[in-house]
């Protein structure tokens, strides 16, 4: 296991303070907020400590103001529903006493029923054969600025762009509106099914957002564009493994009014659809580039 994804474990291993309050922590890195997939993945934790049986099958969140990187978060777990076949858990994360977000997660027991799915992507190329963010990243750092060294730090998450082959801070002009990537995390991981069900939950959103700004050829990098995350849903569909390479595909099917609609159907490498995941994000652009 990484250094990196280490640290992301011991985040998401919540302190239970009292029933149903559980309290989090932020990585020690130089942020403006709390990265929405950490404040997602611990919500999700703290929901799923209080579940007695089921798997998580989906979960409903929205951001409501940004996360301060140098104080605790504080869940607090309602246990709205204890049922014979699913489970309803609401969690709200407090920060200064005010809510910074809330989700809405549900649990399922196992059974049988219909099965059908799309069909992955064709001609993926292998992910151990493309080379590694860091690797890509290295020679522009100069032309990327802050966002160079952000990109070539540790993570936890290895990320593996198959296509276009090319993070989106990297490329020149607009391109087609869906990017694919291919995701594991960097380490291996206990065989809790929950945990990499977070893990997952925080991988979604490190570069779904990205994509709603491929059609008009910016970046984050550039100051053009500012976004954040606004919601974020998720619905996992199968058992699957986070350290195994996960294929995320990813489109943006409209944008307006400041804000952008992004998805994506993660898929495992043996071409299972695993899970589902959609978000809106706030897309603000600098007035004289309008």
């Amino acid at each position: 296991m990484t250094e990196a994804l280490d640290d992301l474990l011991r985040i998401l291993d919540l302190e239970e303070i009292e029933e149903n309050i559980f309290r989090g922590l932020s990585p020690a890195e130089q942020r403006q907020r709390v990265f929405g997939g950490q404040v997602a993945g611990q919500a999700l934790i703290a929901a799923g400590r209080t579940v007695q049986s089921g798997r998580v099958h989906s979960m409903h969140a929205y951001f409501l103001r940004p996360g301060d990187t140098t104080l605790p978060i504080l869940f607090e777990v309602d246990r709205i529903r204890d049922g014979r076949s699913f489970t309803t858990r609401r969690v709200v994360a407090v920060q200064h006493g005010k809510a910074i977000f809330n989700l809405a997660a549900s649990f399922h027991v196992d059974e049988p029923g219909v099965e059908h799915q799309l069909e992955m992507p064709r001609g993926m190329p292998d992910p151990d054969g493309l080379p590694t963010v860091r690797e890509q990243v290295a020679p522009h750092r100069e032309r990327l600025g802050d966002l160079g060294e952000w990109w070539s730090r540790p993570r936890p998450i290895d990320v593996r762009y198959a296509e276009p082959p090319v993070p989106a801070p990297l490329r020149d002009g607009p391109s087609p509106p869906r990017q694919r990537v291919w995701i594991r995390a960097d380490g291996s991981l206990p065989d809790d099914p929950l945990l990499h069900c977070c893990v997952v939950a925080y991988a979604s959103d490190m570069t779904l957002l990205d994509t709603t700004l491929l059609p008009h050829g910016m970046s984050w990098n550039t100051g053009v564009a500012m976004g954040a995350s606004l919601d974020h849903a998720m619905w996992f569909h199968r058992p699957f493994r986070a350290d195994g390479w996960l294929l995320y595909d990813q489109d943006t099917p409209a944008a307006h009014g400041a804000r952008a609609f992004a998805r994506g159907s993660i898929f495992t490498q043996d071409g299972r659809l695993a899970v589902s995941v959609a978000q809106e994000g706030l897309v603000r652009v600098r007035r004289e580039e309008r």
